[in-house]
């Protein structure tokens, strides 16, 4: 089944696109990292699936059903995490996700507990007196004390501590481990990779990449460092291989997956003294498509030096 279903959704604000017909599933039981750097579309997305905007144009559905016309219905069902959480500054933590539970139609007083300790948060505070990141646990506390079918989490982890980070990956594996379905919006690479079943990158408002880890790792370059007997003269040269560089008779360089098999045939004859391959990461994926951008960034900050 699918709980998330988007084609071609496109999204202005008047002259400017959002959304460029973004396509995205969403299966039941699974942890859907949704990736991207800020101003790729992705809250904007987020905001569509939760009937806080209404789409320009295109398909999408929550549940089979329409989230701009049943918006009141399908959030009975699912829990949100923004990443920049506001709270009532006069009111506790506790009272806050008490407060949330019960819009949400109740929460598991156990489970909040247990997750007030988890979090290492303190519920009696006013929530004015809260670090954003404090704040942000407050937000993840209500939303794993609650029953939910589907978790829209939005840049989730934002203000945390790598201690804190690692408690909220926890907590996605209960929850998907029970069933329960996530849309992981995020820019943090690491957390994508450790906890996602299927990945879509989104690009300046449309999906460049789909599909599991393991399919998307086999679109980008294998990192092969290598010792050879013999120099292997003209080896930048070579169609397929990239980024060179060389100590001695050691070489490190990537490989296009394309032409593996035939660069392992040019290596043998050079006698190979050790070899090592590293599979691809979603970083290097993700820098594939946002290199440019960032080569412009770059270029401007040159020239404004």
């Amino acid at each position: 089944m699918d709980v998330i279903h988007i084609q071609n959704l496109i999204k202005s604000f008047g002259s400017t696109r959002a959304l460029r017909g973004i396509d995205l599933t969403v299966k039941q039981g699974e942890v859907h990292g949704f990736i991207g750097p800020n101003g790729a579309g992705k809250s904007t997305a987020i905001r569509i699936l939760l009937g806080i905007l209404q789409k320009t144009s295109g398909e999408i559905t929550l549940f089979d059903r329409d989230p701009w016309r049943d918006a009141v219905k399908l959030h009975r069902r699912l829990v949100y995490v923004p990443g920049d959480v506001t709270l009532w500054p006069e009111l506790s933590g506790g009272e806050i996700i008490d407060f949330l539970g019960r819009l949400h139609g109740g929460l598991d007083v156990s489970r909040k507990n247990q997750l007030l300790k988890r979090f290492q948060l303190d519920p009696t505070k006013k929530s004015g007196t809260y670090s954003k990141g404090n704040r942000q646990k407050v937000a993840l506390v209500a939303a794993f004390s609650c029953e939910a079918e589907l978790y829209l989490l939005d840049e989730p982890t934002s203000g945390l501590d790598p201690l804190m980070e690692m408690i909220f990956q926890e907590c996605v594996a209960e929850i998907k481990k029970a069933g329960r379905t996530v849309l992981l919006s995020s820019h943090i690479l690491s957390e994508v990779e450790s906890l996602c079943d299927r990945i879509s990158i989104i690009r300046q408002g449309k999906i460049v990449e789909h599909g599991t880890l393991s399919q998307l790792q086999h679109l980008t370059r294998t990192t092969v460092n290598v010792e050879t007997k013999n120099a292997a003269i003209g080896l930048e040269k070579l169609s397929g291989v990239h980024d060179v560089s060389q100590n001695g008779l050691k070489y490190r360089f990537s490989v296009d997956r394309n032409f593996i098999t035939k660069f392992m045939k040019l290596l043998l004859p050079l006698g190979i003294k050790s070899l090592t391959v590293e599979p691809p990461s979603l970083e290097e994926l993700f820098m594939r498509h946002y290199d440019d951008d960032i080569r412009k960034v770059e270029g401007f900050r040159n020239e404004k030096q």
